[in-house]
């Protein structure tokens, strides 16, 4: 596949934040866009946790790119994934879903492919432990935390029960903070009185990290904050613990004075890590460009890489002056990207660097309580709460998303129902079952994520 002559020829791999901003920054440029992505959707990351524990349903989170490209008129949107390019030639070479090579030329590209989750070179964890960066996953671990409910309520053997009702989360920031609080709030009020044969509420959530205290990027008061709810809320926090094993029974922790301990659990969760993906080591190699220790391109300040200004790397793979993995850094990156490309293409000239504005960050903890990090303000509490809404509601994409949000939220935050638990047993893989136990049936597939 190629794209038509004439006008200026953009390749934009991902179709996250970074990718989508740069379409938009192109919209009026005198360009043809082509976005290339191996899912068929935008996906807002940051909200998984609560698809995976029964707020929302996928399409509040996520919006298909087809829809969000219908007005720009010179974007179209392929379904492949990109393995490789040729620098030289200015060709992006991709896999189609099924099979099939596909190739497009450029004469900009603009990479966005963002990360994946990292298990520290223990990719046998994968299986055993699914993470949090796809749909997919989200939708795995919706069936492992209500399913182990299941599983415990026909359990006749207490100690078998008290396996499943035990949750090992591996990384305390904040998608590992923000899934163990939603964990506890689902056994404590969602599913209180809803068994016959257990207790919910004595599901025990374990929160590993290797650091000294959950949300450590946040600054020390307002971890100690996220430290201080979620022991109320019920969440056991194992600071200075690093993961050395995981199986289908549990795994074995080492804390900082080398003493080893193995901890019972059915469900162990990866919240921990990023790495970049293949892509970006093909890149690099195509291009001599650097990496960093987890893989990301490194850049010079306007995001290209050195000696090939016409390739230009936005979002969680890009690797430029030590800036966070998070959703704002994507899309200044993505919008810069998409303005140089745009002034380039009109012969203009575009010598200014990239430079980030920092907005802050946010983390949810339980309902009503929240941390928050922005403009030189660090607050918490009921206030912290209101402010991580109104962020999370601006970042959703599309309308009917963030009505279709607050509609979930209210019923989860003033009626305790979550609406959203529906799933499914008959397409996991043989060797994890569904509920991630090794099981004599036919099936399909699994896979999954460790951070220290």
């Amino acid at each position: 596949m190629t794209t038509g002559s004439g006008s200026c020829r953009v390749v934009i791999v991902g179709g996250g934040f970074a990718g989508l901003f740069a379409v938009r920054a192109l919209a009026r440029a005198p360009v043809q866009v082509t976005l290339i992505d191996r899912a068929e959707h935008h996906l807002f990351q940051p909200m998984l946790y609560q698809c995976a524990t029964g707020i929302l349903s996928e399409g509040k989170i996520a919006a298909p790119l087809r829809g969000l490209l219908k007005r720009h008129r010179n974007a179209e949107f392929v379904i492949a994934e990109v393995t490789s390019i040729d620098a030289g030639r200015k060709k992006v070479f991709a896999r189609r879903p099924l099979g099939g090579e596909i190739e497009l030329g450029y004469d900009y590209l603009i990479l966005a492919a963002g990360v994946r989750q990292s298990y520290f070179g223990h990719d046998e964890y994968a299986p055993i432990a699914p993470g949090m960066k796809t749909i997919e996953d989200a939708m795995k671990i919706r069936r492992r935390v209500f399913g182990a409910f299941e599983m415990a309520e026909s359990a006749d053997d207490p100690a078998e029960r008290a396996r499943w009702l035990t949750f090992a989360l591996v990384g305390a920031g904040p998608t590992g903070v923000e899934l163990a609080g939603q964990i506890r709030e689902v056994a404590t009020k969602t599913l209180r009185r809803e068994y016959r044969r257990i207790r919910p509420e004595d599901a025990r959530v374990l929160l590993f990290d290797g650091g000294s205290a959950p949300l450590a990027m946040f600054g020390p008061k307002l971890s100690a904050l996220a430290a201080r709810d979620l022991g109320k809320l019920g969440v056991e926090l194992h600071m200075g613990s690093i993961v050395t094993h995981v199986d289908q029974d549990g795994l074995v922790v080492k804390d900082h004075d080398g003493t080893v301990t193995r901890y019972d659990a059915r469900n162990v969760l990866w919240t921990a890590g990023v790495e970049a993906p293949p892509l970006a080591g093909a890149v690099a190699k195509a291009t001599g460009a650097q990496q960093d220790r987890a893989g990301r391109i490194v850049v010079g300040p306007d995001l290209s890489i050195p000696g090939h200004p016409e390739i230009l790397v936005t979002g969680d793979v890009m690797s430029l002056d030590k800036l966070p993995g998070v959703a704002e850094v994507a899309m200044q990156t993505g919008l810069y990207a998409g303005r140089k490309v745009g002034h380039l293409a009109r012969g203009q000239d575009f010598g200014k660097p990239f430079r980030y504005h920092d907005l802050g960050s946010a983390a949810y903890i339980s309902r009503g309580k929240a941390v928050v990090s922005a403009f030189g303000l660090h607050f918490g509490g009921f206030m912290g709460w209101w402010v991580w809404l109104f962020i999370h509601i601006g970042f959703l994409t599309g309308y009917r998303n963030r009505v279709g949000a607050v509609l979930g939220w209210w019923f989860a935050f003033t009626r305790d129902l979550r609406r959203e638990r529906t799933f499914t047993i008959d397409d996991m893989p043989v060797a994890a079952g569904p509920y991630g136990v090794n099981q004599a049936v036919s099936g399909r597939g699994d896979d999954a994520d460790v951070q220290h």
